[in-house]
């Protein structure tokens, strides 16, 4: 496949496009800022010279992936000639819109036109363009370079011939997809994860235990890689709480409603390694 075009080119956006990009598919990623573009570059190409280092990468192949990636800040020229364009901007449903409205009118009539939000469903965008049965969701997982998983989420107006290209670009790009046939907040992977968190957060502010056993049990007990707490300061608990709040503000339902001590750490500014503490202390090299 070809004429791969992602919008948006902040952490999500750089790796879609890089992830494509080294499994040979040309990818124009759009960003508004050269600056963003820049740093963008900068990212992927470290990304790519530490698989270099670990001997998982040639250099001639990193070189070749991160040539297929061309950066523009002229969206026409980023989509002009797209089969597939990802949108990967700022979780904001005007913002999406207008960006989505822009898209049919630039993008070829037969483009599939996809949104990487993991918390609206397409059927609140699509209706922006004149091509609904060709808006889709495609949900990567940060970081996108390292996780494999893709949900694939239909909207009510979506066709099947949508619903393969957006399958088979995930499948073109090394990553497995998961098909979802009705829009339901926080997809399959959150809703899950949201349940699971959700208990952890209510043990915590019970007084049941504290949030270093609650992971410790979670790590030797689920086998999870990290437990809740650890894997919201990896997220960013910004990110975490906007969650929460989404969902407890969509269900009207007492069970989403935030943690106070999740909410109380985002007012603080300890947002986890990013800001060098959320639950846990990082050191300045960590972050």
């Amino acid at each position: 496949m070809s004429g791969l075009a992602v919008v948006g080119a902040g952490s999500m956006g750089a790796q879609i496009a890089q992830q494509a990009a080294l499994h040979g598919i040309d990818v124009r990623l759009h960003d508004q800022r050269d600056e963003q573009l820049r740093k963008a570059t900068e990212s992927n190409r470290g990304h790519l010279n530490r698989r270099v280092e670990k001997g998982r990468l040639t250099a001639k192949d990193a070189n070749a992936a991160a040539a297929r990636v061309h950066p523009t800040t002229n969206l026409d020229e980023a989509v002009g000639d797209a089969d597939v364009v990802i949108e990967a901007v700022f979780e904001d449903l005007g913002v999406k819109r207008e960006l989505f409205a822009e898209l049919d009118k630039l993008a070829p009539a037969a483009s599939v036109l996809a949104s990487n939000s993991s918390t609206m469903g397409i059927s609140r965008i699509a209706d922006a363009t004149r091509r609904p049965k060709q808006c889709v969701n495609m949900h990567f997982f940060y970081p996108v370079l390292v996780m494999d998983l893709v949900e694939v989420v239909r909207g009510p107006e979506t066709s099947d011939e949508t619903v393969d290209r957006a399958l088979a670009m995930a499948r073109a790009m090394g990553r497995t997809p998961v098909l979802i046939n009705k829009e339901i907040d926080g997809f399959i992977v959150n809703r899950i994860l949201h349940a699971a968190t959700q208990e952890a957060y209510r043990l915590l502010d019970a007084g049941v235990a504290g949030f270093e056993d609650i992971d410790v049990a979670v790590e030797k007990g689920l086998n999870w890689p990290m437990g809740p707490f650890r894997l919201g300061d990896f997220s960013g608990l910004d990110v975490t709480y906007r969650a929460r709040k989404h969902m407890f503000e969509t269900t009207g339902d007492e069970r989403y409603r935030p943690s106070p001590r999740l909410e109380a750490k985002v007012q603080a500014g300890k947002l986890g390694r990013k800001t060098g503490e959320g639950w846990y202390r990082y050191p300045k090299a960590d972050n």
